[in-house]
């Protein structure tokens, strides 16, 4: 394995730093290509800024006296530590939630996986930052093909009000089985004053991971079934 060199100068930094910039257009490419905020610019800086940091560590090393093995100190290993720290932060803010459904989750890993590369790179360790980014843009590219192909669970809640004399309960489960969709009633409600009843069900069903059929068309279904209303949203 490597071992970051105990002497800096200027044409290992810029090799350092273009081997960072490489790496970070290359996953930002990536991610601008998927139509995510985080795209080409971001995952440049990303890894530029933990390549720099890394030099930094590198040029404040005191290396008087000190052997190949033994000139690491624990105070200058904060600053990396500190960038990792500081980019789970930024992460969590690539990730964000709507109506039950969790995005940006891949985004943030791969925010923090740049950083790691550029602090691998900014260290002088070629061999490992190249290999690293090369594994991660297989695991990004290659497995988007059977990611998308994978089914997964969905559910939604949907709120229906109907007739107290309707048949919309029967109507509803005979449109909904035949699209592989279970339905289990969690609550009702009559008010015999207006001579209604409001349901609510929790439908679950399986779905690509790309592909959202189910859910937009649960409005229309459950008002097919006679509902005078209907009301729904993913559940958690």
């Amino acid at each position: 394995m490597e071992t970051m060199p105990l002497t800096l100068d200027w044409p290992s930094a810029l090799a350092r730093l273009a081997c960072a910039l490489v790496a970070g257009a290359a996953y930002g490419l990536d991610r601008s290509e998927s139509g995510k905020a985080a795209g080409l610019r971001t995952t440049i800086l990303v890894c530029l800024a933990a390549c720099v940091a890394m030099l930094q560590v590198n040029a404040l090393l005191d290396q008087t006296g000190k052997g190949p093995t033994s000139f690491v100190r624990i105070d200058l290993m904060r600053l990396p530590l500190g960038i990792l720290t500081g980019m789970g932060f930024i992460g969590a803010g690539a990730v964000f939630r709507k109506d039950g459904l969790v995005s940006g989750v891949t985004t943030a890993a791969m925010l923090w996986f740049v950083t790691v590369i550029g602090l691998c790179f900014g260290g002088g360790q070629y061999g490992l930052g190249a290999a690293s980014s090369a594994i991660g843009l297989a695991v990004l590219w290659g497995l988007r093909f059977v990611e998308h192909r994978l089914e997964r669970r969905k559910a939604a809640w949907l709120t229906v009000r109907y007739a107290i004399d309707s048949d919309c309960p029967r109507r509803l489960a005979e449109q909904l089985t035949p699209l592989g969709c279970t339905l289990e009633q969690r609550g009702a409600h009559v008010e015999a004053d207006a001579g209604t009843c409001e349901s609510r069900y929790l439908v679950q069903w399986k779905e690509r991971f790309d592909v959202d059929r189910i859910a937009p068309s649960l409005d229309g279904i459950g008002r097919a079934s006679g509902a005078l209303c209907t009301q729904w949203a993913m559940a958690d």
